[in-house]
């Protein structure tokens, strides 16, 4: 992974230019809204350029001029960004940064100053964390073995240093959240790109090892027996379909005194989705390699926060497990007792990560007495269908909890958005044969999904991410997205910086 320096600078200077190699210059059509240019003088320059037709400043638009052939004698980078500042968006700017690093790769650019932080735009710091986040995260490459032969890319960049008027502790924070949060994503699409018949999760607990003894995690993972000895039922009966071991994987970071309560992230961990007897359609199910995208989130999440070291406690909890058809498998009609005690009727087995969930979020809370509880989970396609690929649904029992969710994702634009939970929606779970039933039927799926678990979570703030249709991306860019990993670690954070 390549771990690029980020630093910044105030009042640029045509001095100041020695020590890049590179200039990214925003430009926008309207020419009274470049005060960079005239920094640098070279709003003549870039005015010959626009009437000669050779960049017009749209959106997303580029220009890669080599030294020789600007009146800097630097590499110059032209990112066009529209009329004026009064027409951007947060999607058009953060684009502008994703376009400037496809940009950057064509080059040898080494050190390079960059120009789009210094926008009246959101604030210095929006602006210092996106262009972190983003570029940092562009770097990211699947290059697991399973890939075979192939070249990877070769990223010359070694810094970027950002043009803002703050210079102090408090942007290079920001600088250090944006790049953490970075690789953090990086582990998740890693884990979440990778095949099943590689990532099992005996996998994911080698990898939560490795975090533990990389950062000084405390660890602890439950084994099959171990978990059945202790009741876990609903886990178990979605794991008695496959050979492959299931595992709890656990997660400690401390960070202040180990007496005050932490905060739980539990994350789904079905490595390999078949829907078990309840078969799922054959077309795209490869996709069902990312339904433990819940559980790489937790996973990145640690990383961010062992790069970062906030002072909080953070526990994180993966039940990891394969759902698939088998002789042994559970069938539609069973009935499991979960370890809450509370008994469930099995009309779906397709409706798996509720069963895996409700026993793991039942586990954080009688073994580590969180303060409050996060979980996340590629849980319903009825998301998919009620928010598309943009926003992931927020649902939870603690209005507090939600909104301090709520406003990271709009911090980060990494987004959510709430989805209502009550008494009608829960009543949709009846049973004849349990205490309730492991689905709702097809009208507000999602709901009745969080419905499902907030029956494990009555005593106890709770939120449910269901980040089904923002964990990945189909067609041609298939891939991991590393979400909702910024989110989780602004909202950590910032309970840090309250506490």
């Amino acid at each position: 992974m390549k771990h690029i320096a980020f630093k910044t600078l105030s009042n640029p200077t045509l001095e100041s230019l020695t020590a890049f190699d590179t200039l990214i210059l925003p430009v926008f059509s309207d020419a009274n809204s470049n005060p960079l240019a005239d920094v640098f003088g070279l709003t003549p320059f870039v005015d010959s350029l626009i009437q000669a037709g050779d960049f017009s400043a749209k959106g997303n638009q580029t220009l890669v001029l080599t030294a020789n052939a600007t009146p800097l004698n630097k590499r110059l980078i032209l990112i066009g960004l529209g009329e004026n500042v009064s027409k951007l968006t947060e999607k058009s700017y953060i684009a502008a940064i994703k376009a400037v690093f496809k940009a950057l790769e064509t080059t040898g650019a080494l050190a390079i100053l960059n120009g789009l932080t210094q926008i009246d735009f959101q604030s210095a710091s929006w602006r210092c964390y996106q262009n972190t986040l983003n570029t940092q995260q562009s770097t990211y490459e699947y290059t697991h073995v399973s890939r075979g032969k192939f070249t990877a890319k070769t990223f010359k960049l070694e810094s970027m240093t950002f043009i803002t008027a703050n210079n102090d502790s408090e942007t290079q924070k920001i600088l250090a959240q944006g790049q953490a949060s970075a690789i953090g994503m990086h582990l998740t699409q890693d884990l979440a790109n990778m095949p099943s018949n590689f990532c099992t999760p005996s996998y994911l607990a080698k990898t939560a090892i490795n975090l533990a003894e990389t950062y000084g995690f405390e660890i602890h993972i439950l084994e099959r027996e171990e978990m059945i000895e202790m009741g876990m039922g609903s886990f178990m009966a979605v794991a008695q379909g496959s050979p492959t071991p299931p595992k709890m994987i656990c997660l400690r970071y401390l960070g202040t005194d180990s007496n005050e309560a932490p905060i739980a992230l539990v994350g789904k961990g079905v490595t390999f989705d078949t829907g078990g007897i309840s078969l799922k359609p054959g077309a795209s199910m490869d996709e069902m390699k990312y339904d433990m995208g819940g559980a790489a989130t937790v996973l990145g999440t640690f990383k961010a926060l062992g790069e970062l070291k906030p002072k909080l406690n953070v526990v994180g909890v993966i039940p990891a497990t394969e759902n698939m058809p088998s002789g042994n498998a559970i069938k539609p009609g069973d009935v499991v007792t979960s370890l809450s005690g509370q008994t469930i009727e099995i009309l779906n087995t397709d409706a798996e990560g509720r069963l895996i969930l409700c026993d793991a979020l039942t586990y954080t809370q009688q073994t580590y007495q969180p303060a409050k509880i996060i979980d996340m989970a590629t849980l319903t396609g009825a998301c998919i269908i009620a928010l598309g690929h943009d926003i992931s649904a927020i649902l939870g029992n603690d209005q507090t909890l939600v909104d301090d969710l709520l406003n990271a994702g709009k911090t980060t634009y990494d987004r959510l958005w709430q989805l209502p939970l009550s008494e009608e929606y829960d009543e949709l779970l009846k049973s004849n044969f349990a205490d309730m039933a492991n689905i709702g039927g097809r009208p507000a799926g999602t709901i009745t999904a969080a419905q499902f678990l907030a029956r494990f979570t009555k005593d106890i703030a709770w939120a449910h991410l269901d980040i089904a249709g923002t964990a990945w991306v189909s067609g041609t860019n298939k891939g991991a997205t590393g979400r909702p990993v910024p989110t989780l670690v602004e909202y950590l954070l910032t309970q840090a910086s309250q506490s």
